[in-house]
């Protein structure tokens, strides 16, 4: 379980990031940040596996106060805290294999690193981790011969190899097309299901969040302005997130990207006849 408790952020400049934040998210949840940009979603991501010091508040990974640990304890912490990036932070000229062995790289002494030496049980696991993410037939293969979606995929698989008790997920699917999206998502709920991981996920396509995530909060000037279910998110919600304005313009790119995905959809229908 993640718990904050009025967590802040405030910048050198004097500029806030994010305002007494808090919440709670239990084992297996999969909760998703959504808001417009520069609402402090990703420094919520970042203060919470500390890649920035949060100014005040708790950031409680069972009963450690991730905020307080000092360098070496947030070390062995940052263990415990798998992360799939947007850009997937693969080395490309790697196997698939190697990428995913990568996530053991904080358990293993530095000359097991250093020569890409890992454990029979760590091989063993990755095998089974590329099985459940469907590119076992993949493993050999060097990353940058791979598409979006596999990358993405071995991304998911690499955080799992750390055997994390908290999942952060930033912006999974901004750079693949809709279908793709759809896929990933349904693989990190399923996931995070079958092994009961909470899971933070930072978010800009507000129809697939509401689609997949089991909870949702919106961030605005870096205070939480809802807090609740995909189904009350309503459009007077969604409004008050965005900016009524904005959130209009949203709706519309996404209403022409789904008539172009069915349009596609049925093109490739009718070659295929």
């Amino acid at each position: 379980m993640l718990e904050l408790q009025q967590l802040s952020k405030t910048y050198a400049t004097g500029d806030t990031a994010l305002r007494d934040v808090s919440f709670v998210v239990p084992r297996g949840q999969v909760m998703g940040l959504i808001g417009p940009s520069g609402a402090g979603k990703s420094t919520l991501i970042r203060c919470i596996n500390r890649l920035v010091d949060p100014s005040g508040g708790r950031i409680l990974l069972g009963d450690t106060d991730l905020a307080q640990v000092g360098r070496s304890e947030l070390r062995r912490q940052r263990r415990r805290i798998g992360m799939i990036f947007q850009e997937y932070a693969l080395v490309e000229r790697l196997t698939v294999m190697e990428n995913v062995l990568s996530g053991r790289l904080g358990y293993v002494p530095f000359w097991r690193s250093f020569t890409r030496r890992f454990p029979g049980q760590d091989i063993e696991n990755a095998y089974r981790l590329l099985d459940r993410v469907g590119l076992l037939e993949q493993a050999d293969k060097r990353a940058d011969a791979l598409s979006g979606g596999q990358r993405q995929r071995v991304g998911i698989a690499r955080a799992l190899a750390q055997e994390p008790a908290l999942l952060l997920v930033d912006e999974p699917t901004a750079s693949l097309d809709p279908k793709t999206s759809r896929q990933i998502m349904r693989l990190i709920i399923e996931i995070c299901d079958e092994r009961e991981l909470p899971a933070i996920v930072n978010i800009h396509d507000v129809p697939l969040a509401q689609q997949f995530m089991h909870r949702l909060i919106g961030l605005r000037a870096g205070e939480v302005v809802f807090d609740g279910t995909p189904a009350a998110l309503d459009e007077a919600v969604l409004g008050d997130i965005y900016g009524a304005e904005d959130w209009t313009a949203m709706r519309r790119e996404h209403e022409e990207d789904q008539a172009a995905e069915a349009d596609a959809t049925r093109r490739v229908a009718e070659v295929a006849r």
